[in-house]
C-alpha cells in the first residue's frame, strides 16, 4: 500500500514515543535472582476479553484474520518432512489451527488457552486425537523433551516474558523438534495508532497508549537464538483489510479479542478525540469508500538442536570466494549461449 513518506515518518515517531511511555510506567514483577520480564500486559484482562468475545453470538463474524493465519500456519505443518507423534498448540483460541490439522500429519495434539470458553469451542479434524488443557502461555507446564512440534498462532504478542516463553517451549521439545508460530508484528494497525495519536496531540497535547506495542521482526531472531533454537526461518506478510470507518475497525478488534490489554491503557476514549481520529484516519488512509487497516504477520520456524541436523561447513572450507561470484555468473551465461 502506497503512503506519503512524511506520514510514515510521523507514524514511526509516534510509535517510538508510545513505546517509551509504556516502558516508563509499566509495572514490573517482584525482584528475584533471575532477570525480570517487564509486565506490560494485563493477562487477566486479556482472558476476560477473550471470554467475552467467545460468548458473542456473532463470534464467527470476527474470526477472519485468525482463520486465515491459522490456515496458513497449518499449511506450513504439512511441509514438515518428519513424523509428528505429539504436538501442542498453545494459545489455540477457538481452534484456528487445529481445525486444519490432519490426523495423517499429527497423531496427538494438545491444545491450550487461558480462556476456557474459547477452549470449549475449539475442535479438530476427524481422526485427530485432541486433548484440551486450560493453560497460560506465560506459565507453560509441558513435560520436558516430550513434543515433536509446538504451534502458536496470533497469541504470543500478548506474552510479557517472551524470552522465557521461548525457553520453556525449547525445553518441551524433543531433539530435532520444531517450533512454528505466527504473531502480529510492529507495523500492525499503524494507521489506527497514528490517527489516535495525532488526534490526542491536537486535542490534549499528549499521548495515551490506546494500542498495545507489538514485537519487531528484528527482535524475533535474537530471542529465538537466545532460547537455543537453530535453523531459523523468519518471514513477514501483510493483510490489508478495508472498513467503512474507524468505528467498524475498533468494533471488530473488540469482537476478535484484540482490544488493548496493557496495564496503562485508558479506560475510555473521549468522544471528541475519537471523532477527530476518525476524520484523520479518513484523510490519511482512505481506500475506496472507506479506510484500510494493515495487519503485519510475523511467521517463524525454529528447530531444537540435534546431532542429526545439517551442520554448516567449517570456516575457510569454501572453494569459491564471494568476490568472484560476478565472474562465475558471467562465465555461466557465456556457456549457456554456446
Amino acid at each position: 500500500m502506497l503512503r506519503n513518506s512524511i506520514k510514515v515518518l510521523t507514524a514511526h515517531k509516534l510509535r517510538s514515543k508510545e513505546l517509551s511511555w509504556i516502558r516508563k510506567y509499566a509495572t514490573t514483577p517482584q525482584a528475584s535472582s533471575q532477570p525480570s520480564a517487564m509486565n506490560i500486559f494485563d493477562r487477566r484482562a486479556k482472558t476476560i476479553q477473550k471470554d467475552r468475545a467467545a460468548i458473542n453470538p456473532d463470534v464467527e463474524v470476527f474470526d477472519y484474520i485468525k482463520e486465515e493465519v491459522g490456515f496458513r500456519l497449518a499449511d506450513r505443518v504439512l511441509d514438515l518432512k518428519k513424523d509428528i507423534k505429539n504436538a501442542a498448540n498453545i494459545g489455540c483460541g477457538r481452534g484456528f489451527v487445529s481445525k486444519h490439522i490432519l490426523a495423517e500429519s499429527i497423531e496427538n495434539l494438545l491444545i491450550c488457552d487461558t480462556s476456557e470458553k474459547m477452549l470449549e469451542q475449539a475442535e479438530g479434524t476427524p481422526g485427530l486425537k485432541l486433548k484440551k488443557v486450560n493453560m497460560d502461555e506465560e506459565n507453560l507446564d509441558l513435560e520436558e523433551n516430550s513434543l515433536d512440534l509446538v504451534i502458536s498462532s496470533l497469541s504470543l504478542h500478548w506474552v510479557n516474558d517472551l524470552p522465557g516463553c521461548f525457553q520453556k517451549i525449547m525445553k518441551s521439545l524433543k531433539p530435532d523438534g520444531v517450533f512454528i508460530a505466527s504473531l502480529f508484528g510492529g507495523e500492525t494497525l499503524f494507521e489506527l495508532r497514528s490517527s489516535l495519536q495525532l488526534a490526542e496531540l491536537e486535542r490534549k497535547g499528549g499521548l495515551s497508549a490506546h494500542i498495545s506495542p507489538f514485537t519487531q521482526i528484528r527482535d524475533i531472531g535474537a530471542l529465538l537464538n537466545r532460547a537455543g533454537f537453530t535453523m531459523l526461518t523468519i518471514d513477514t506478510d501483510e493483510i490489508v483489510v478495508g472498513y467503512p470507518s474507524i468505528f467498524e475497525l475498533m468494533g471488530d478488534l473488540k469482537g476478535m479479542a484484540e482490544n488493548n490489554a496493557a496495564f496503562n491503557r485508558p479506560l475510555n476514549i473521549n468522544k471528541d478525540i475519537l471523532m477527530a481520529a476518525g476524520a484523520i484516519y479518513k484523510e490519511l488512509y482512505a481506500k475506496d469508500d472507506g479506510i484500510s487497516a494493515t495487519y503485519q504477520i510475523i511467521y517463524l520456524v525454529g528447530w531444537k538442536p540435534s546431532p542429526n541436523q545439517p551442520k554448516p561447513l567449517a570456516r575457510g572450507s569454501g572453494e569459491v570466494s564471494l568476490k568472484d561470484l560476478g565472474t562465475i555468473i558471467e562465465q555461466g551465461g557465456k556457456n549457456d549461449k554456446k
